[in-house]
């Protein structure tokens, strides 16, 4: 994934323009993976392998790529300890902490509304 480097303007936090930093961002952070990535670090500290285990149908790939795309964009704080062999554990940033809140917050929508769409889905289907 490469993105731009653009400064903070008040343009690049407009997600109405196409060449906006804020979609860049918006873009990366507003996947599947991500929100469960987000979700299970907002319980701790995991390791890579704790990480894998905790989100069922991640391959070794995405949940490597995700979790570069989220330390790029400060939401997740990668450490490396210097054992043999090396221990590498992922935790929230500050940054990633407040955007826990917000996939909080769409994890109870789904929970509260999931009947609902499923009763669509059907209807629409039909």
């Amino acid at each position: 994934m490469v993105t731009k480097q653009l400064k903070g303007s008040p343009d690049e936090a407009d997600l109405t323009r196409a060449d906006s930093l804020a979609r860049e961002i918006f873009s990366d952070v507003a996947n599947k993976w991500a929100f469960l990535i987000i979700e299970s670090l907002g319980e701790g500290t995991l390791r890579f392998s704790e990480l894998r285990n905790e989100i069922e149908g991640i391959s070794h790939k995405m949940l490597t790529q995700n979790l570069r795309m989220l330390e790029r964009n400060g939401l997740v704080e990668r450490s490396v300890h210097p054992t043999v062999p090396p221990r590498v554990e992922y935790t929230l940033t500050r940054p990633g902490r407040a955007l826990r809140a917000t996939v909080d917050g769409m994890c109870a929508w789904t929970q509260e509304y999931l009947g609902d769409i499923e009763a669509s889905r059907r209807r629409f289907d039909a």
